[in-house]
């Protein structure tokens, strides 16, 4: 294995620095032959990263934001938070308990690959490359790794 909201204006040294950067990502992917389907991503609301696109991304603190969102202003009578949390369940419908199942099944499948910090950007559920929040520069890194490695 190998280890290891800006709102720029169009016109400006800033945006031209990002589309640069974006457009430099997007060519080291389509050049590299990595899979776009094959690249799944590890990280949290704390350790934002840059998509180049087509990545999967497990969010691993998701399942305890939208605890957090549904329990927002609950009484602190147990009894009472209870009945309420059940009607914000009902109301969400399957497509919430969807959501949660969902994101409680991606921080499993995180732990199960072994992630041991984050970012993560993994490839064909065999190479990761941690650290790095720009994920086609990782891609690229990774596919560089195999290349020399046939």
């Amino acid at each position: 294995m190998l280890f290891s909201s800006h709102g720029f204006l169009p016109g400006s040294p800033s945006w031209q620095s990002m589309a640069a950067v974006v457009v430099t990502g997007l060519c080291m992917v389509l050049l590299s032959g990595v899979a776009l389907a094959d690249v799944l991503v590890v990280t949290d609301s704390r350790h934002p990263i840059q998509r180049m696109g087509g990545e999967r991304v497990i969010e691993l603190d998701l399942p305890a934001r939208i605890e957090a969102e549904l329990s927002t202003g609950l009484p602190a009578d147990p009894g009472r938070a209870e009945a309420i949390m059940q009607q914000r369940l009902r109301e969400g419908n399957e497509t919430l308990q969807r959501h949660i199942g969902l994101a409680y099944q991606d921080v499993a499948e995180a732990w199960g690959l072994g992630i041991v910090k984050i970012p993560a950007v993994v490839v064909d559920r065999r190479y990761v490359i941690y650290g790095e929040p720009n994920v086609a520069r990782a891609a690229a890194r990774i596919d560089a790794y195999r290349s020399a490695r046939p």
